[in-house]
């Protein structure tokens, strides 16, 4: 699933400018999307199946301007538990839509894959993450819940190592971190390889 399209500039040269302002900025925002899944979807697909369907949806969604998606990768639970094992990817693509609007289409495509919500870490059909949108720093109490960067998003191999194929000069927009550097700083026991080897 890896691959950018047409003449689209890399994805680390536009995901790069620190905002810490929350108004919607004119023209396109880059954004970053974290997929994982480790049930069945409602048609009985397994994760890979669901998340190679849900990259597919989001690469035909109107509000979405697909510029790469890496591998799929397996992933041990984190926080560790009995769950079976995820699948994980990460997708870069280009929106004019302002975040809160980006995070309810991607919780309405959660839906429609069959998830249901009921409590944190929880094994799940499929999740969408906005992991970050141009870089903008806000808080819950400014967008409607949401936090960006996501806020876990710097402890997770299952979310780093994806998008180090996709945007390997992608900086932390709080930290400042190369994603190089985030990456050695991992707790070892995360298990996270590419799916099949």
């Amino acid at each position: 699933m890896a691959g950018t399209t047409g003449e689209s500039p890399e994805p680390e040269l536009l995901i790069s400018q620190v905002r810490t302002d929350v108004s919607p900025r004119k023209g396109i925002v880059v954004i970053v999307i974290g997929l994982g899944a480790n049930l069945p979807d409602s048609k009985g697909r397994p994760a890979a199946e669901t998340l190679r369907a849900a990259i597919s949806v989001l690469q035909a969604t109107t509000c979405f301007e697909f510029v790469a998606a890496s591998r799929l990768w397996e992933t041990a639970p984190v926080p560790v538990s009995d769950q079976p094992w995820y699948v994980n990817a990460v997708m870069v693509a280009r929106a004019k839509a302002p975040p809160a609007e980006i995070l309810a289409r991607l919780h309405g495509i959660e839906a429609d894959f069959g998830r249901v919500r009921l409590r944190r870490w929880e094994a799940r059909v499929l999740d969408l993450d906005l992991l970050d949108a141009d870089g903008l720093v806000t808080g819950a109490d400014q967008m409607e819940g949401l936090v960006l960067p996501h806020p876990r998003m710097a402890d997770r191999a299952f979310v780093l190592r994806p998008l180090a194929e996709v945007a390997p000069g992608w900086r932390h927009p709080v930290s400042g971190e190369s994603i190089a550097a985030l990456i050695d700083r991992l707790d070892p026991g995360q298990i996270c390889r590419p799916l099949g080897d």
